[in-house]
């Protein structure tokens, strides 16, 4: 008897993007109803900013990475 058979973790990826889209709506809503809309618009185009960056500093990263020869 083998009760210590290991399975596979699960896939958190869904839930996880699922959340963070949550909890990114009520902040956003927090602060539109305490300082305005215009600071909402500003702090989602903040971080749709820095979402698109992390995306070309992840391919920057990738590229000196196959430049030394190691795969990614």
């Amino acid at each position: 008897m083998d009760d210590h058979n290991m399975g596979r973790a699960p896939n958190y990826t869904s839930a996880c993007l699922v959340m963070f889209g949550v909890n990114i709506t009520w902040i956003l809503v927090a602060i539109w109803a305490i300082w305005g809309l215009i600071a909402a618009v500003f702090l989602g185009l903040g971080v749709n900013h820095l979402i698109d960056r992390s995306r070309v500093w992840a391919a920057r990263r990738q590229a000196a990475s196959i430049r030394r020869g190691k795969s990614v």
